[in-house]
């Protein structure tokens, strides 16, 4: 996720020298600097500096660790922005201090492409130029939702943070389905891709919202009628609701760790 981060600001116009980096692997630290020409450290103090905001694309596993690394050296005006998944605002704030201006973030990884969305939400501290801020810099990576309730962060992480996946999941399994059909495995590979970003732009072009471009595309009898029955057959509706609810629980484990 940072890697994207960085990708969609670099993309986005910002310059690769005004980002910094901090990895623990060396071999890391220099692929990013090849790769994007953004200066990498060992250490996270390092990175600070004078920067106005600080990005923090950690596991939640090792958070604490880095909060402790940086609370020392963080300038009081400096927005903090975290995207790890189940950290809470109250703890980032515990690790920080309790005046510290910070923003829960839950980008995707579409962001490579700025084609990403992200959900975020401000703790008391963050005045209108820290929010802001926040905006800047993951608006380069796409489109931005703020969430006015912290509880609400896990739906956001189950639905978009890892969302992703759920569609490439999908294209997969549908590649492999059109290959015991018959087609060969780079035709289906191609079909299913395409067809996955041919949908994904008239969701993004069209004003019409997914059910009613479900029906548009539905021939009453026809091949696309019987797909659909069958995916309401094996109840796909409940299926993906349990996933979901699976993803939100995860993330409210992980804030409790």
């Amino acid at each position: 996720m940072a890697q994207a981060l960085v990708g969609g600001l670099i993309q986005a116009g910002h310059r690769a020298s005004r980002i910094r980096v901090a990895d623990p692997s060396a071999s890391r630290r220099e692929s990013l600097e090849q790769e994007l020409g953004v200066r990498c450290f060992e250490s996270n103090a390092e990175t600070l500096g004078e920067a106005d905001a600080i990005v923090l694309a950690v596991k939640p596993q090792v958070m604490a660790a880095v909060l402790a690394d940086l609370a020392a050296a963080l300038a009081p005006e400096t927005t903090v922005i975290s995207v790890a998944a189940g950290v809470t605002l109250d703890g980032l704030a515990r690790g920080l201090g309790e005046k510290a201006p910070i923003v829960r973030a839950m980008p995707n990884t579409p962001a490579l492409y700025q084609a990403g969305i992200s959900g975020l939400v401000a703790n008391g501290c963050c005045d209108a130029e820290s929010r802001a801020l926040a905006e800047w810099i993951l608006g380069a990576a796409g489109e931005i939702v703020w969430i006015e309730k912290e509880s609400q962060m896990d739906a956001v992480t189950a639905i978009s943070g890892s969302g992703p996946a759920y569609y490439f999941a999908f294209t997969e399994h549908l590649a492999e389905a059109g290959i015991r059909a018959g087609l060969a495995p780079e035709i289906a590979a191609r079909l299913a891709r395409q067809t996955a970003i041919g949908a994904g732009q008239m969701l993004s072009e069209s004003s019409l919202d997914p059910g009613e471009l479900r029906r548009r595309v539905t021939s009453p009898g026809g091949t696309t009628e019987a797909a659909l029955r069958h995916f309401a057959a094996a109840k796909l509706a409940s299926m993906i609701e349990q996933a979901v609810d699976a993803a939100v629980k995860r993330g409210q484990d992980l804030g409790a760790s």
